[in-house]
This record gives C-alpha cells, sequence and structure tokens, in this order.
C-alpha cells in the first residue's frame, strides 16, 4: 500500500510499519519463498503500491493469478479482520483494482507481444537455441554480415534465409571471417525451426514492441504490465530469455538519470532461477552487467523465486531490498541454503534469522529494507499487508474486456511483414535465377551461332566444292564439246576431204580411163576392131591405175 509518500509492505511484531523508500525502491530486490508461503500477494502489493505512486510496473504471471490486479478485493470476515489487525481503515484503505495491460507474445491471453530477430541479438538467441560457443560465433557473424549489408532479420524465416546465403556463399566471406562449416549452419537452422516450432514464429515479427508503450499511466497512476507466461512458462529458456530481452532493452533505451525520488520502472523478475539455469558465462555476465548499471536509468529489478541460492552471488549482492518467505530444510543441502540466506540479512539481536525463516507461515516474511542512509536494515519479522485488489485471477470475459480496452491493441494486434532480408534474398535468388538463365539461353544462342555457323561455313565448303567441281565438269563439258567439235570437223574435213578425193578420183578415173581408153584404142587400133576394143579397155584400166597411184601419193 502506497501511503505517506512510502511503499507500506507490511507490520513487525512489535506493530510498527515496515517500509520501502521510493528513492531506494531502484536498488533491485529479491522476493523468495517456498510455493504457497505467500510470494503472490507479496508481488500484488508490491505492484499496486508501485502503481499508486505513479510507477509503471512489468511483471510475468505464470499461474494466472497475478492478472487479478484489475479487479478490487471482496470484502469478507477475513479481510475485516486484516484491515482491523493492520488499521489499514485508517490509512484509507479501500478495494480497488489497478491499471493494467495485458501481454502475451502468443496473443491469446494479452495484446500480442512481439520483438524482432535483430533486436533481440545473437547472444539471446543462442542461448534459446541452445547453441555452442562455435555455434553461437557463426551466428554472431551472420548477424554482422546482415548489417553489413542493410538486411532487416525480422522474423524467423528471415534468419532462415540469411543461414542459407552465407552457408552457399561460404567462400566469399571465409577470408574476412573464417570457415564456417555447412554442418554447423545447419544445425543452426534446425535450431530456428524447433525455436518456430515452439512459438517463435509468432514471437518474432513486425509491429515489434515498443519498450516505451510499458510506460503509460492512467490517471496518474503507473500502469502495470502483466505478461501472461501460463503456456509461455513451458518453454523455461524462452520464457527467461524474453524477459532479460526486456530488461536489455530497458537498460539500451533509457538515458542515465542518477537517483530521483522515485523508480521510473519497476521490473519483477518471477521464476528467477530459469535466467540462471545453465546459463553460460558470457551471459551470467551480461545479466550481473545490466543489473548493476539499470539502476543509474531509474529502472529497480526484483527477482522472485523460492530460494535465494538460485540467484548467483554476483547479482545477489547487489539486491539491497529483501522479502524471505518460509523456506523449508528437508535436506543436508536445503539447510545449507537457509542458513546462507539468513546469512544475508542483517542479523537482528531479537530472534534467530534462519530458525525465523523455516517458522513462517503464510503471509509471513523476513524482511530488510535499505535505509536513507542506504545501509541494509536489520532482518525482521514482517506480517505482509493484504492487497486491495483480488487474491485470485480473473475469468475469460474480463481478460477480453481488458485486452481489447487497451490503447494497445490496436497497435500490435495485426502482424504485418515488411519487406527484409527473406524477400530480398528470394528477389536475388529470382535475379540470379533469371540471369543464370538468361546467360544459358545467351550460352545455347551462341552455341547455336556458332554451330549454324559451322555449318554454314560446311555449307559454303560444300558449295564451294560443288563449284569447283561443277566448274570443273563444265570445263571438261567444255573440253571435251570442243574436242568433239573439232573432231566433228576434222571428220567433216576428212569427210570432204574424202568426198573431194573421191571426186576428183572419179573425174580423174574417168578422165584418165577415157584417155587412158582413147590411147588404147590408137595403139591397139593396128590390131584391129578386137586389138582396138582390147587396147581401149587396157588403156582405160591403165590409165585409171596410174591416176589412182599419183592421186594416193599426194595424200
Amino acid at each position: 500500500m502506497f501511503s505517506d509518500g512510502k511503499v507500506w509492505v507490511g507490520v513487525n511484531e512489535e506493530g510498527e510499519r515496515i517500509n520501502l523508500l521510493p528513492a531506494l525502491a531502484n536498488r533491485h530486490g529479491l522476493v523468495a519463498g517456498a510455493t504457497g508461503t505467500g510470494k503472490t500477494v507479496t508481488l500484488k502489493v508490491l505492484a499496486e503500491s508501485f502503481s499508486e505512486m505513479g510507477v509503471p510496473v512489468i511483471l510475468a504471471d505464470v499461474k494466472g493469478d497475478i492478472a487479478g490486479l484489475v479487479n478490487p478485493n471482496t470484502d469478507s470476515e477475513d479481510m475485516q479482520n486484516r484491515i482491523r489487525r493492520f488499521g489499514l481503515d485508517e490509512a484509507g484503505f479501500s478495494y480497488k483494482g489497478s491499471p493494467v495491460t495485458l501481454w502475451d507474445i502468443y496473443g491469446e491471453k494479452g495484446v500480442t507481444l512481439r520483438t524482432t530477430i535483430s533486436e533481440i541479438g545473437p547472444t539471446l538467441l543462442a542461448r534459446l537455441m541452445d547453441l555452442n560457443p562455435l555455434q553461437t560465433d557463426i551466428l554472431t557473424i551472420v548477424f554482422r554480415i546482415a548489417d553489413e549489408a542493410d538486411l532487416l532479420l525480422l522474423d524467423t524465416k528471415d534468419l532462415k534465409a540469411m543461414l542459407n546465403f552465407v552457408s552457399e556463399n561460404a567462400k566469399e566471406f571465409e577470408a574476412q571471417y573464417g570457415k564456417m562449416s555447412p554442418q554447423s549452419i545447419a544445425t543452426i537452422i534446425r535450431g530456428v525451426a524447433a525455436l518456430e516450432m515452439a512459438g517463435g514464429d509468432r514471437f518474432f515479427g513486425e509491429p515489434a514492441v515498443n519498450i516505451m508503450d510499458f510506460f503509460t499511466q492512467d490517471m496518474g497512476k503507473g500502469m502495470i504490465n502483466i505478461i501472461d507466461s501460463s503456456s509461455l512458462i513451458n518453454n523455461p529458456k524462452m520464457y527467461s530469455t524474453f524477459l532479460l530481452y526486456l530488461l536489455s532493452e530497458l537498460f539500451e533505451r533509457l538515458p542515465e538519470v542518477g537517483d530521483l525520488p522515485k523508480p521510473k520502472m519497476v521490473f519483477f523478475f518471477d521464476e528467477a532461477h530459469l535466467l540462471f539455469n545453465d546459463a553460460p558465462k558470457a551471459l551470467l555476465e551480461k545479466i550481473e552487467q545490466v543489473v548493476k548499471l539499470i539502476r543509474s536509468k531509474g529502472v529497480g529489478v526484483y527477482f522472485c523465486t523460492q530460494n535465494p541460492k538460485d540467484i548467483p552471488n554476483g547479482v545477489l549482492a547487489q539486491l539491497g531490498n529483501k522479502i524471505e518467505h518460509a523456506l523449508h530444510a528437508y535436506t543436508p543441502a536445503d539447510q545449507k541454503a537457509v542458513k546462507a540466506a539468513a546469512e544475508s540479512f542483517r542479523a537482528n539481536p531479537a530472534f534467530n534469522t534462519y530458525e525465523t525463516i523455516l517458522s513462517l507461515g503464510k503471509g509471513e516474511a523476513v524482511v530488510s529494507f535499505l535505509g536513507e542512509d542506504g545501509v541494509p536494515g536489520m532482518a525482521q519479522k514482517v506480517y505482509i499487508l493484504p492487497p486491495a485488489c483480488s487474491f485470485g485471477a480473473i475469468d475469460d470475459a474480463k481478460r477480453d474486456q481488458v485486452i481489447k480496452s487497451s490503447i494497445l491493441y490496436s497497435k500490435y494486434y495485426e502482424e504485418v511483414d515488411p519487406d527484409s532480408a527473406y524477400e530480398f534474398l528470394e528477389r536475388r535468388g529470382i535475379e540470379l535465377a533469371e540471369e543464370a538463365e538468361r546467360a544459358r539461353e545467351e550460352a545455347a544462342a551462341a552455341k547455336q551461332a556458332a554451330l549454324e555457323e559451322k555449318e554454314a561455313a560446311k555449307r559454303a565448303e560444300r558449295e564451294e566444292r560443288e563449284a569447283q567441281r561443277a566448274a570443273e565438269r563444265a570445263e571438261r563439258e567444255a573440253q571435251r564439246a570442243a574436242e568433239k567439235a573439232q573432231r566433228d570437223a576434222e571428220r567433216e574435213a576428212a569427210k570432204k576431204d574424202a568426198e573431194k578425193r573421191r571426186a576428183v578420183k572419179s573425174v580423174g578415173n574417168t578422165i584418165t580411163g577415157t584417155v587412158g581408153r582413147e590411147v588404147g584404142k590408137t595403139v591397139g587400133s593396128s590390131f584391129g576392131k578386137f586389138g582396138k576394143t582390147l587396147g581401149g579397155n587396157v588403156g582405160a584400166s591403165l590409165g585409171r591405175g596410174i591416176f589412182s597411184t599419183l592421186f594416193s601419193s599426194k595424200k
């Protein structure tokens, strides 16, 4: 309860108020205790008190009952007894709810809560996917390559596209970043796929949550931002990593403010042991650094867990405000843990802190808050006040009303898929495929052109050979024709010569026959008619013979 400018948490055995000073609330705190000892009620009292003073709050709702902060408590005989016991009526106590915004990364029980792959970063993402140091280094390099190429990693498909791109072009990056084996990248891709199946496909995307939306107020009261984790808690690494991401966002976004009269924000980290389980050394160092430095930005962080031993010493040492509910010691290890918890308090000579922690009832706690001088107060047994809000959960109708009445509901309701690494690389793949297709087509065309050129050359060579052969044939035919013509001419000349000779011979024969006959007749006439006739015949024959001999010799 916020009263007299302080967070009134409860009363001690003497009936004195035990208050948490707002100016020292950013020195962080611890709320611990076994299941069923009253931690949830304490968280509600603290949350509604900070809200009353105008300080916004972030806290996770693992069991679903934290959402009861929105409803006023109901009157009962038990509540009347508590009001009288603590003197709450005199302090102006009344049943009332607080301004609440319900969030849910699955978008089912609250305003959809998303972030992007780039914003959560490789370190937290590697923890989500349980990567080894080598795989974490490769993932970090992939993020750097994406940054240098101005490629946005918004959702899981962006990350898978980027991993495949780096794998396909690993040789190009080896000189600068070293060898990145396909097997390691394939392991990371399988981790991304497992993350998607665990709900990461809904957690990563746009619009990403703006952490400044958690700083709203309602009529002067700080908004209590309740992150429904009833489903998320089933994936402990995702749950703790997500809350650590929100804490890191606060650390990175908020300016240094030094000491303030009251915190700018109070962050409750419920089931805090899940944050530190199996966390690598580098992550533990980062958590310790954030917790150490974030108080100068006006943020108080309160770790809620079953046992203080769940918190590393480096972090536990920075938690100045402690509320320890009952712990049980069934084993020697449990006894050792309770002793360690008791020794973390400033001893009170009035009681034994160890024995008191073991004997605390429900709603009771050993408390130590920082005083005005910044020194932890002595341990005191405190009876925790009842909350002004409902003890229980809310029904579905009320939840739906709270979700849809939030001004942030419409802002984050509809998921968008802007142009990012996946779309760019998809276009690049299409362009490369088109270029490759063009190159194949050009190569095929060049090959076809070469074949056609070769065929044309062969054709030209054939045509040239055929033309040459045709010319040779024509030449031969011309030569044969010439030769034939010559032979024909010669035959014609010979024929004419023969005819001429025959004519001459015929004429010669006639002449010589006639001359010979006449000569023969003349010579034979002395022998009478018979001799004349015989002499004529002999003379003609002799004349023709002589002519033939003379004609033949001229040839």
